[in-house]
């Protein structure tokens, strides 16, 4: 079988090495295309150096732009890579613009689609990734949820029959490489295991919004303990404007987006994650470790349920009081939430069973 995973974003890349292993397991050949859409070297190729990811089989450098130009880009440039291969499944995961992308170009070319992360649910339609993700399920031939809870979203839509659980591969990943992780990076930052915090701010609710990127900002300033802080590029000029405007020193420890084993060394010795990522926010979950989501919702709502993760919204006071929470009455169970660590093996039993 051939099988064409579409990908354009960093846990889309790091994703690559277990599914690509499980595929060559199974006998089916992939086709992997990386759209473009992260395409900073710290944001793409960093990934495919250190992890040693086979490079992709068409890069289609889309690269940066508004959601509606990027995601025509893609499927134009898709129609015509689709064509020359002729998959017999094209499989896209989680919810960004590469996800839509693949997903409307599948529907179109008339072939079978996979999508893993299927039935993630924040409920909130003003996110482009909400959206993202409503789309590609209800075109998915095949839908393969990493939780029970995604599973029952799907079932209340009515495409429940299409879906089945198979756990998450960024937990694949994550038990993959664990053992491997870049220790030190503590020493060149000059933190210590359990003194600091780990934060993220990436999305574009927050990001974009002078008024939220502020407050989160002043939060993790307010924090009584180092921060570090990997900030996105395209964020960087506007952390810099609000830091130069206080005129003293601080406890955040900006650095330049890392590599996937440095995060993993860093996630692993926090103590405690604050992020508006849902996939920092399950690394923390598997290194147990608390953790803070800097938005007003989740699509992990495992993990608040378990006492894991504090929804804590964008503003000072609530993620300050959320990460006193977290310090003072840290999580004392950690399910097994997102299945035992073979998701890709059973996405690969999936799409034979279902589309084989």
């Amino acid at each position: 079988m051939v099988i064409m995973r579409i990908a354009g974003a960093r846990p889309q890349f790091m994703q690559e090495v277990v599914f690509r292993q499980a595929a060559d397991a199974a006998g089916h050949k992939e086709v992997f295309v990386h759209t473009g859409q992260h395409y900073d070297e710290t944001m793409s190729r960093i990934f495919f150096d250190e992890l040693g990811i086979p490079r992709p089989d068409v890069n289609l450098r889309i690269g940066s732009g508004g959601h509606g130009l990027q995601t025509g880009r893609m499927l134009e440039a898709l129609d015509d890579v689709i064509a020359e291969y002729s998959p017999d499944v094209i499989v896209v995961d989680g919810d960004t613009n590469s996800t839509l992308a693949g997903a409307l170009a599948a529907a179109k070319q008339v072939v079978p689609l996979v999508h893993v992360e299927a039935g993630l649910r924040s409920f909130d339609r003003r996110m482009p990734e909400e959206v993202n993700r409503i789309v590609a399920d209800h075109l998915a031939d095949l839908l393969c949820s990493p939780t029970a809870t995604a599973l029952a979203n799907l079932r209340r839509e009515g495409v429940g029959e299409r879906a089945v659980v198979t756990g998450d591969l960024m937990y694949d990943c994550f038990l993959n490489f664990k053992g491997a992780a870049d220790w030190s990076i503590l020493n060149r930052l000059g933190v210590r295991e359990g003194d600091y915090a780990l934060a993220t701010v990436h999305r574009a609710e927050n990001t974009d919004s002078t008024q939220r990127f502020s407050t989160i900002i002043s939060a993790l300033l307010a924090l009584p303990i180092p921060v570090v802080l990997p900030v996105h590029p395209r964020s960087r000029r506007k952390l810099d404007a609000l830091l130069s405007a206080r005129r003293r020193p601080t406890n955040l420890k900006v650095i330049d987006p890392t590599g996937y084993l440095e995060i993993l060394a860093l996630e692993q010795a926090a103590a405690c994650v604050l992020t508006d990522s849902g996939g920092v926010q399950r690394e923390a979950f598997f290194a147990r470790r608390p953790s803070v989501v800097l938005r007003d919702t989740t699509e992990w709502v495992e993990q608040v349920d378990c006492g894991a993760s504090c929804v804590a919204g964008a503003e000072e006071q609530s993620i300050c009081d959320a990460f006193a929470a977290m310090m003072t009455k840290p999580p004392t169970a950690w399910p097994e939430i997102y299945g035992g660590g073979d998701a890709a093996r059973r996405v690969m039993v999936a799409i034979k069973e279902r589309l084989g």
